[in-house]
């Protein structure tokens, strides 16, 4: 039989499904003139943290941008990379007013939940937007990462950094555990049974949406807003069932280099590292293309350093023991990030080029630090979205935040011409 230069070559055994790299020995160099390699796809990474950081010592001087500026030591575990990374300052999200929900609206520049009938309310997050057109191809759609401490470390309501189109929370994988065994771990459910059970779940939708209709006649407008929102969330339900369809009796995949399952319970710094590992293997086998990570930066992870402090003393920082540790969790969280870039640059994409550059990678906080919640954070990496690297750029006062997600998406190629309260894209980053 001849080699077929597209075809993807597998391992498999009793419990998992291996992509293997493509090998000259299998017929992809001979073949390789005959048709060129399918380009490797763009992905996007967005990671949020809560309590902001220690504008002190993350922050470069304003007096110098562009690529001659020095890298403060909140930022210094990332000297190997600074060729590769962007710090943009002067960012907000004006519409914020909640001084403790570091990424509740984070991803979406709005400043309350979506209330039918209401002129302005909170809305799509940028993930979700890339999720829609990114995701058609892939087992998930999106990948929503969490931790268990969350709730205690300053992000405030909401499952995850991910918000849908009617602006209510997506729920997401809130420990290293589940989240290996639901991008890696074969069901253990027979197939049968399985359709079986999404069988129900749609005659179940059938019944409600019927119910639903009949007494959608002579409703308020205010009810009436409320119904048709109701609906769009049982159209997304069909949608998220008819792609499980899709996926029934597709095996998952694993890495060529397998990532371990995690056990037992995992916090703070090493919580980090497993889930930083897991997005890196999630990628690489193409289970998603569009990932957040709404990861943890308080006191579980304070404790995991070293620190007796908790997140919100510790974000309420002055000169002395609390400035000392949140500066500690400041270089740590850029140390794994150091490695997470690392890890990017050294997976390779079947036609010889790095996961690293096929990414956009954002990493920051909805907050400044303590209340201050002008001049977010924000760090970006990757190449997917042909932003200049190695830059530090700062934006004048009043500038969204949603300014860079639009930048980012549309360097990514998606058609948006706006984001949340967003006025244009980030020239300063723009190759033109």
């Amino acid at each position: 039989m001849q080699n077929d230069p597209h075809r993807r070559h597998f391992l498999r055994s009793s419990s998992a499904l291996i992509t293997l790299p493509f090998l000259e020995s299998l017929g992809f160099r001979r073949f390789a003139s005959a048709a060129p390699a399918v380009a490797p796809p763009k992905r996007m990474i967005f990671l949020g943290f809560g309590w902001g950081v220690t504008k002190e010592s993350w922050f470069p001087d304003v007096a110098t941008t562009g690529s001659d500026y020095e890298l403060p030591k909140g930022l210094a575990p990332l000297k190997r990379h600074k060729q590769d990374i962007s710090i943009i300052q002067g960012l907000e999200n004006q519409f914020n007013n909640e001084a403790h929900w570091g990424s509740t609206f984070y991803l979406t520049g709005a400043n309350r939940y979506a209330e039918p009938g209401q002129s302005f309310s909170n809305s799509i997050s940028a993930d979700q937007v890339a999720a829609e057109q990114f995701g058609k191809e892939t087992r998930f759609t999106s990948v929503q990462l969490g931790s268990a401490d969350t709730e205690k470390d300053g992000h405030g309501p909401g499952l995850s950094l991910a918000w849908n189109r009617q602006g209510k929370p997506v729920a997401g994988w809130n420990n290293p555990v589940a989240a290996f065994h639901r991008l890696f771990s074969d069901e253990t459910t027979p197939l049968e049974q399985r359709q079986a059970m999404l069988k129900q779940r749609r005659s179940i939708l059938d019944t409600v949406l019927v119910e639903a209709r009949s007494v959608g006649r002579g409703l308020s407008k205010t009810d009436t807003d409320k119904l048709d929102e109701y609906f769009q969330s049982i159209r997304e339900i069909e949608t998220r069932i008819a792609k499980e369809e899709q996926w029934l009796d597709v095996p998952k995949k694993r890495p060529a280099n397998p990532v371990d399952e995690p056990r037992g319970e995992i916090e703070g710094v090493q919580e980090v590292k497993v889930m930083y590992d897991l997005l890196v293997a999630a990628l690489q086998v193409d289970a998603t293309r569009v990932i957040t990570y709404r990861q943890p930066g308080g006191t579980s992870f304070l404790r995991s350093i070293g620190s007796t402090l908790s997140g919100h003393n510790v974000s309420h920082y002055s000169p002395g023991t609390r400035q000392d540790a949140s500066e500690l969790r400041d270089r740590k969280q850029s140390e794994l990030l150091a490695g997470l870039i690392d890890k990017l640059k050294a997976t390779k994409e079947a036609d010889g080029s790095s996961l690293f550059d096929h990414v956009s990678l954002s990493y920051g906080s909805n907050i400044n630090s303590i209340h201050y919640l002008t001049n977010c954070p924000a760090l970006v990496t990757g190449g997917a979205a042909g932003i200049k690297l190695g830059e530090h750029v700062v934006k004048g006062k009043g500038t969204p935040l949603c300014d860079l997600w639009l930048t980012l998406l549309q360097g990514c190629g998606l058609n948006v011409q706006s984001h949340g309260d967003s006025k244009g894209v980030i020239e300063e980053l723009r190759n033109v």
